[in-house]
């Protein structure tokens, strides 16, 4: 199986920023520490944009990626930021 990468760009609502930011961070060190099949997750902020930040993760393959996805950790993230995030878009690659 190949690795996968993921580009996962996040747009903060203005008003939840100081909120979900702290939730961005403990994704970061949680995911980091926890998730087996995790190379690369990395969290950038836009320089453009104090609202918008990027995950770039690299998985050893779809099935950690999966597996990642349903942890407590990942499931209390997507609770926790519901309604606060203005865009979040998801990118799969594979290289090539």
């Amino acid at each position: 199986m190949s690795k996968i990468t993921i580009v996962a760009k996040i747009k903060i609502k203005k008003e939840f920023t100081q909120d979900v930011y702290p939730l961005l961070v403990n994704l970061h060190k949680t995911t980091h520490n926890n998730d087996f099949g995790c190379i690369q997750y990395d969290l950038h902020k836009d320089l453009n944009d104090e609202n918008c930040f990027t995950f770039i993760e690299t998985w050893e393959n779809s099935q950690f990626l999966d597996i990642h996805m349903k942890k407590e950790h990942f499931q209390v993230f997507i609770k926790n930021t519901k309604n606060k995030l203005e865009n979040l878009e998801i990118t799969k690659l594979e290289k090539i």
